[in-house]
């Protein structure tokens, strides 16, 4: 049975979150992590104002060979990174214990959401972070059974989540809206498009979870 796992760590302890820590006022979330041969190429979503500057910063890098933007919506960039020289720690680790990730998002700390086919492969990527002292605090561990148990999990962004949160508890879906978009922007210190792109990506992930999950059940 599979298991997933949920934690956290500094970004300054691997070398992704080393990588893409160069500008503090922008927003990381990992698409995915694909093996192509002996190297791991992300896959990353970055949001914010500038990313000239975050571009730079990650082509600087030593480990970096490449970094291509492959699609942009708004205020956010989807990148890709081809490395140098593979990083042989957090990644590494996922990678060699046959994980999936789920969710991993952050900036100066990164919260991580990965699938294990078993117990087995979790021990695995566990033995792993404590031979190298990879500093991993563990939020929880759970199956898929309990999941369901416990109802939907969107595998919204804490930025997701917090502008969702605000423009439900304002009225922003509200006939007539109750607020603007400008409004809750302000409020949360951001642009007008950002907050834009966080309400729809995360409108999507909910509809996802909630009517796709639900196709096999109406057939």
């Amino acid at each position: 049975m599979s298991v997933i796992l949920e934690f956290s760590i500094p970004s300054r302890e691997f070398t992704l979150g080393q990588v893409l820590a160069g500008s503090s006022t922008m927003h990381c979330e990992l698409e995915r992590i694909v093996p192509t041969g002996d190297m791991m190429m992300p896959f990353v979503w970055v949001t914010g104002e500038n990313h000239e500057e975050f571009a730079e910063s990650v082509r600087d890098h030593e480990l970096v060979k490449e970094l291509v933007v492959l699609d942009t919506v708004g205020e956010s960039g989807l990148y890709r990174i081809k490395w140098a020289n593979e990083p042989t720690d957090l990644i590494e680790g996922i990678a060699s214990s046959n994980a999936v990730v789920l969710q991993a998002f952050g900036n100066a700390t990164w919260e991580f959401r990965l699938r294990f086919p078993d117990h087995g492969c979790l021990s695995t990527f566990h033995n792993y972070v404590i031979e190298r002292d990879i500093p991993c605090h563990i939020e929880r561990t759970y199956t898929l059974t309990e999941t369901n148990k416990s109802g939907y999990r969107f595998d919204l962004s804490q930025e997701q989540r917090e502008a969702l949160l605000l423009a439900l508890r304002r009225g922003y879906f509200a006939t007539p809206s109750e607020v603007t978009l400008d409004e809750l922007a302000d409020e949360l210190n951001i642009s007008r498009q950002a907050l834009s792109d966080r309400i729809r990506r995360g409108n999507e992930q909910v509809l996802r979870r909630v009517l796709l999950s639900t196709v096999g059940d109406l057939g």
